[in-house]
């Protein structure tokens, strides 16, 4: 049928075609960022080699000078100082001071003109220290790494902080790019670029930071993202066009779909409200005296022009939309109503009613069904709820108080489908389940000539471990019955017994079958002993 809903969905389905479109900006915007950061980093991490490789070398060169010097600012020690800064890379100067600054001899015979930048920082795990400062005939400031001699000498190696000019360094990043080193305690070193609106925080800026290994230094850069976007021109046009081609794809099979669409899920909400959905039962048979134990719920969908709609057509709809939660209230009072008379007479009578994993986020279920079935002649402890295995309730708090609530009421839980989806030991424990409902999958392993069905042997045997109920779903033919019963499955439900019902002939199959003691009609008592015997071997 065309659904009334056809325009509103034919709305969603024109505004999701396009969302592939709107996404394009998002999505390269996004790529950039991820792309051209990593790309930042990567620049900011060689400056930081070279800035760490710097420092230790001048390090390892003042350390070499002073072993090998008995004493300082001798010719050996100016040899020394030679040698080491011609293997040196970094090494610019050797200066040996006092205390308070005055100079004693360098490595070249004249007046070191040096002005500190900074205090004088520890360096982790170094006895030496670190300050930054200007040296005349350098244009970027350089490192001081200083050692005492003594008690009233301090020798100090010089090193530029950088090998380039500020220019050189800016040339590793994008253009109008900053970036800007300093101390750990806040002072500045070296600043190449306008830093201002980046301080500001008036632009939209890719920014990343290190630091130079243990040494007190932070090396931050930061690029304008719209100078960087603008050269992914080529990419955004590309993607536009690809995000076009799918959105119109989508747009035209949405359209032929929402068209050709039969699925009556669109009527459910009126349904609901109309009374349409009524429950059917199947009967669940003890195999051993073939009586009527109880029944499972089942819900069909009755349409006005007389269709009879199968629940997997809408229910995954219903728990989707939220539709199942009233939907099972609804189902609930009918199967009060219908079966008032029948639990009355047959008090041991179970009534399964499938409950959807929605209904145990939702603590006031509990409330409603003390509400429905509270003052009624089904009696709570008439009551099996199921939930299915294929889409797990979790471990949450309000699922735990909603199964609390049920076993308070005297209501029993039945795990249905087990054996096909998440559940585990754990899982079944941890939830407090009372029955455990074998899927037909299991079942229909069992054929005329079988002996034994390990898989099945070996759920049967977990659920005996488990202390719970076992109903076996899907039973149509006797060889099946016989297995089951021969491994102490007492309760079945399928088409050998009955399929699901309308309630007045439920009724009058149970009334039938609970009449007085009757035994299953199985095809001989001597088939069973053999199959009891050769499980048995």
């Amino acid at each position: 049928m065309a659904s009334r809903y056809s325009h509103i969905l034919t709305l969603i389905a024109a505004i999701l075609a396009f969302v592939p479109v709107m996404g394009v900006d998002w999505l390269l915007d996004n790529y950039v960022r991820v792309r051209e950061r990593v790309q930042l980093q990567s620049s900011l991490e060689a400056i930081s080699e070279r800035i760490e490789t710097g420092a230790y070398d001048g390090i390892a060169s003042l350390r070499k000078i002073l072993a090998d010097s008995p004493s300082l600012c001798t010719p050996t020690f100016i040899a020394n100082v030679h040698q080491e800064i011609q293997r040196s890379l970094y090494l610019k100067q050797v200066v040996v001071e006092n205390a308070d600054g005055v100079q004693y001899c360098d490595a070249f015979g004249m007046q070191v003109s040096y002005s500190p930048l900074s205090e004088s920082l520890a360096i982790p795990g170094h006895t030496e220290t670190l300050a930054v400062g200007a040296l005349a005939g350098l244009e970027t400031p350089v490192l001081k790494v200083t050692q005492a001699f003594g008690s009233t000498r301090l020798v100090s190696a010089i090193v530029p902080i950088i090998s380039a000019n500020r220019s050189g360094l800016l040339s590793r990043f994008k253009p109008t790019a900053m970036v800007r080193i300093t101390l750990t305690n806040g002072t500045p070193v070296l600043v190449a670029g306008d830093t201002s609106a980046f301080d500001r925080g008036e632009t939209d800026f890719i920014a990343s930071s290190v630091f130079a290994g243990e040494l007190p230094i932070r090396i931050e850069a930061a690029v304008p993202f719209a100078m960087v976007r603008a050269d992914y021109t080529d990419l955004d046009v590309s993607f536009t066009i690809i995000a076009c081609i799918m959105s119109g794809a989508f747009l035209v099979l949405a359209l032929q779909y929402v068209r050709r669409s039969k699925l009556p899920a669109f009527d459910l909400e009126r349904a609901i409200a109309a009374g349409e959905l009524k429950p059917y039962y199947q009967p669940v048979i003890n195999l051993k005296t073939g009586k009527l134990a109880g029944c499972e719920m089942l819900c069909r969908w009755e349409k006005r022009n007389g269709d009879v709609v199968m629940p997997g057509q809408f229910i995954e709809y219903a728990e989707i939309t939220g539709l199942a939660i009233p939907m099972t209230l609804g189902l609930m009072q009918q199967v009060r109503n219908d079966l008032a008379d029948l639990c009355l007479e047959m008090p041991d009578m179970k009534v399964s009613i499938n409950l959807f994993e929605g209904h145990f986020r939702d603590t006031t279920i509990v409330e409603d069904v003390q509400a429905i079935f509270g003052g009624s002649t089904v009696s709570f402890r008439q009551l099996v709820f199921e939930i299915t295995e294929r889409t797990p309730i979790g471990n949450s708090a309000s699922a735990h108080t909603v199964i609390a609530g049920f076993h308070a009421l005297g209501v029993r839980l039945a795990m249905d489908d087990v054996g096909t989806g998440h559940s585990n030991l754990a899982y079944m424990q941890t939830l407090g389940v009372d029955v455990i409902k074998i899927d037909r999958v299991f079942v229909d392993m069992i054929k005329s000539d079988t002996q034994a069905v390990s898989v099945l042997d070996g759920l049967i045997a977990m659920c005996r471990d488990l202390g719970t109920e076992i109903v076996a779903e899907g039973v149509e033919t006797e060889a099946q019955a016989l297995y089951l019963r021969s491994r102490g499955v007492v309760m079945a439900q399928g088409f050998l017994f009955a399929p699901a019902l309308k309630v007045g002939a439920f009724k009058e199959l149970a009334r039938a079958l609970n009449g007085g003691p009757r035994a299953i009609p199985l095809a001989a008592a001597a088939a069973e002993s053999a199959i009891t015997a050769d499980a048995a071997a």
